[in-house]
C-alpha cells in the first residue's frame, strides 16, 4: 500500500527500525521483480538527511529496499545548498511527505566541532566547513548549559530540522500546506533503535517543537 501520508511515512519507518533492532528484518522491496518495476520512476516515502557516518545506513536500520527511501548523507548531516536542493527536489517532484534528520549518538562531526571550538583550531581543508556549519548548535548548548556529548547531538538534530525551514521557503510552504512533516530522528549506535528529537507536523507554520524525553514507537503509542 502506498505511503501517502506523513503520519504513515513515520509510522513505517519505526516499524522497519523495530524489525532491525529485534533481529526479524523482511528486506522489503530488494528482489529482482521490485529492482524492474521501479527502474522507470520512483516514489520515495521519506527523505533521510543523515549523517555520513558508515554505521548509519538507513535502508538497513529502516528495514527498507529500493525506491523507498530518499538518501541524503553528509558528515554531521550538515546542510548545505546542495541539501536544501535535494530536500526540494523529493518534496515537491517526487510527492515524498516526509523529511528526517537522522543523527547519532556518539557523533564525531560534532566532537570534532566541539573540540575546535574548545581550542581555536579549525581543521584544515574542508573540514572547516563542516565545524562552521555544527558549531551554531554548540552555542546553543552553551546558552542552555548542556555539556553531555549525546545531549549536544540531540540540540544538533532539532538545529538541523530549524535549518531546513527557515533556508528552504520551499520546504516550509509544503510543511504549512500539509503536504510534509519534518522530523529528527536520534540513532543509538549500540542498541540500533531511533527516537523522536524534534518535528514540525504538516500543516504547522511554527518552530519545530521538541519531541518527549522518552518518544514512544508510533505504533504503540495512543
Amino acid at each position: 500500500m502506498p505511503l501517502t501520508t506523513p503520519e504513515q511515512a513515520l509510522a513505517e519507518l519505526y516499524a522497519g527500525n523495530r524489525r532491525f533492532v529485534t533481529g526479524v528484518p523482511r528486506h522489503p522491496n530488494q528482489d529482482a521483480d521490485h529492482r524492474a518495476a521501479v527502474a522507470d520512476g520512483q516514489h520515495p516515502f521519506a527523505v533521510i538527511v543523515g549523517c555520513s557516518d558508515s554505521r548509519l545506513a538507513a535502508e538497513i536500520i529502516f528495514d527498507r529496499g529500493l525506491g523507498d527511501l530518499f538518501v541524503v548523507r553528509t558528515a554531521g548531516h550538515t546542510a548545505g545548498p546542495e541539501v536544501l536542493g535535494s530536500v526540494e527536489y523529493a518534496v515537491t517532484v517526487l510527492g515524498t511527505p516526509l523529511v528526517v534528520v537522522l543523527g547519532h549518538d556518539s557523533c564525531g562531526a560534532v566532537q570534532a566541532a566541539r573540540e575546535a571550538v574548545r581550542t581555536g583550531n579549525s581543521p584544515p581543508g574542508h573540514l572547516g566547513a563542516v565545524v562552521d556549519a555544527v558549531a551554531p548548535s554548540l552555542l546553543r548548548a552553551t546558552r542552555e548549559g548542556v555539556e553531555d556529548l549525546d545531549a549536544i547531538v540531540d540540540i544538533h538534530i532539532a538545529q538541523t530540522v530549524e535549518a531546513l525551514l527557515a533556508r528552504s521557503a520551499v520546504l516550509a510552504e509544503e510543511v504549512s500546506a500539509g503536504r510534509c512533516t519534518v522530523v529528527g530522528l536520534s540513532y543509538r549506535l549500540s542498541a540500533g533503535e531511533v527516537r523522536t528529537v524534534a518535528q514540525a507536523p504538516a500543516g504547522t507554520s511554527a518552530a519545530p517543537v521538541p519531541a518527549p524525553a522518552a518518544p514512544a514507537d508510533p505504533a504503540l503509542a495512543g
